[in-house]
């Protein structure tokens, strides 16, 4: 669930970070699957999927965020990401996925030092991010939300209504929604860096701070068993002037265009069926959040 700040939807990648109750497990599975994959070959496009086929299993990057990639109570690996990576996989050749768990800001210095094999975390596609990993097209397109006390008592609809009310606001680690408060002309050492939307709606149930901000997904989400807070309606922050729309999909080491390319062919035919909204609708996805979106174009820096 953004741009700039360091990796991942957060503005170099912002973020999203764990959640859940599978922590637990999720570190046991971790320790099973962080043996580094097999050094990157020099072949042009790379051979990586020809070696997961032989191997038979694709490690998978996630970062223990609901509904993104995460651990269930039942310590299965689970979420929009890797459920999509097992269809597409498969399709490819490859009949198991395993999941390597990372915080968020490593989950790119992990791909490129080979820790997994591809970034399977909703990852947003961004200028930033884009100058160290190559990313499919998206799977999913997100706007922004905030979490705030039942009733919205200071009227908080967007980051121009954060910085004029003067309201205590947080956000995640290496979130998006850090440059976005900022652009709308927020001091950055200000803001409540927390590290997760669950952290974030404490916050503001706690009366810390006024509003969280992140993805209009995880905010309504998180919400759900609230009695002292809500989610705002789903808004596009504003990027140099204009409303943008983040796009979240798989990252591949640079060199490794073959797999890339391999994985976008499967991935527009799910989008054309319809199966992609299909795998996604259990974690929460509308058909608000499916999207014809380019990497390219996100790359570029768009969509404004």
């Amino acid at each position: 669930m953004a741009p700039p700040i360091g990796n991942e939807r957060d503005t170099t990648g912002t973020t999203r970070r764990s959640l859940l109750a599978g922590v637990a497990a999720l570190g046991a599975l971790g320790a099973a699957g962080c043996s580094r994959v097999a050094t990157a070959s020099t072949t042009e496009g790379g051979d990586l999927l020809e070696r997961l086929k032989a191997a038979g299993v694709v490690r998978l990057g996630i970062a223990g965020e609901i509904p993104f990639g995460y651990i269930d109570k039942n310590g299965e690996l689970t979420g929009e990401a890797p459920e999509l990576a097992r269809v597409i996989f498969k399709r490819l050749g490859v009949d198991r996925v395993q999941p390597v768990p990372s915080e968020f800001g490593s989950l790119i210095p992990g791909l490129k030092s080979q820790v997994f094999d591809v970034v399977a975390a909703g990852m947003y596609v961004n200028p930033d991010r884009c100058e160290q990993v190559i990313f499919a097209d998206p799977d999913y397109q997100m706007l922004d939300a905030f979490i705030v006390r039942k009733g919205n008592p200071k009227g908080l609809h967007d980051y121009k209504d954060v910085v004029e009310k003067k309201a205590k606001f947080a956000t995640g680690t290496g979130y998006a929604e850090i440059q976005y408060a900022v652009e709308a002309g927020y001091k950055e050492s200000d803001i409540l860096i927390v590290p997760d939307q669950v952290a974030g709606l404490n916050a503001v149930e706690a009366g810390r701070v006024d509003v969280f901000a992140g993805t209009a997904l995880t905010t309504r989400e998180v919400v759900k068993k609230s009695s002292k807070a809500e989610s705002t309606k789903a808004f596009a922050p504003l990027v140099k002037g204009k409303p943008h729309v983040d796009g979240g999909a798989f990252a591949f080491r640079p060199t490794e265009t073959r797999l890339r390319d391999a994985f976008n062919v499967e991935l527009h035919k799910l989008k054309k069926s319809g199966e992609l909204f299909r795998i996604l609708q259990p974690f929460g996805f509308t058909k608000a959040e499916m999207t014809d979106l380019t990497a390219k174009e996100l790359c570029a820096g768009g969509t404004g």
